[in-house]
């Protein structure tokens, strides 16, 4: 099993993580196999692609030398979260999810598991991002049906104090929402932005959206980018030029 430790330089180019959104692991080991140089990728594995290929495709992608965001999202009481953290963290996956509002006691609970599933295995603890609203979540949908009374920004705010308190590494949360989360938060605190769209692309079923070279300057430490490369006609190529515009140097 190959273990990668996530390290993030704030002097060089933070990580282009390509969701492998596939409905089987022939399709995604497939896709993977495109690229000349797989070792130089990370990539997500989300529930679609665990459902189908459990612990075996992520095995698989670390075998050619991906690093792995497992982006599973855990959400259940402390007991359950903890002993799926253990699983995970034998995996030696660089990254993976919960959610924030399954708050502060199922958090901890999670990097329990996590560091003693690592450390039963030998590798490496995986970073772990809390989820804060999901990139597809509207001001309006979050008033109207989960009922939060304050503005969505604020809310994003909050959860992410929340994982910090509690001992997460970083959030997942949109692009437009990085800078005002930064003060107050570790300065090695992760900020890992999916809603990457191109200027002038369809936004699919994501609300709120960023380019990459906009994500960037935001502030965000790792975007995550699914169907504008994966759909592409030569995914090779439009990872390549996602990649340019994310590692344009910053005016400084």
């Amino acid at each position: 099993m190959r273990c990668f430790i996530l390290s993030i330089n704030p002097h060089s180019a933070p990580p282009v993580i390509i969701a492998l959104d596939f409905p089987t692991p022939a399709d995604a080991l497939a896709f993977v196999r495109r690229f000349p140089h797989p070792e130089e990728l990370f990539c997500k594995v989300g529930m679609e692609l665990y459902y189908q290929g459990g612990t075996a495709i992520v095995q698989a992608l670390q075998s050619l030398g991906v690093r792995v965001f497992l982006d599973l999202k855990l959400h259940d009481i402390p007991n359950t979260v903890e002993s799926a953290g253990r699983i995970i963290g034998a995996l030696g996956v660089a990254l993976t999810t919960v959610h924030a509002q399954g708050g502060s006691v199922m958090m901890a609970a999670a990097k329990r598991g996590i560091r003693d599933g690592a450390a039963a295995s030998g590798v490496a603890p995986a970073k772990i991002l809390a989820i804060t609203q999901l990139t597809s979540t509207s001001p309006t949908a979050l008033r109207d049906e989960q009922q939060v009374a304050v503005p969505l920004p604020e809310s994003v705010n909050h959860l992410a104090q929340l994982a910090a308190t509690s001992g997460l590494d970083g959030v997942v949360s949109s692009a437009a929402e990085v800078a005002r989360m930064q003060p107050g938060l570790p300065d090695d605190f992760l900020f890992i932005t999916p809603g990457i769209r191109l200027a002038n692309a369809v936004h699919d079923d994501q609300v709120r959206v960023m380019t990459p070279d906009a994500a960037r300057r935001a502030g965000s430490r790792g975007i995550v980018v699914g169907r504008p490369i994966t759909q592409a006609a030569d995914p090779v190529a439009a990872y390549q030029h996602i990649k340019s515009l994310w590692e344009e140097p910053l005016n400084e």
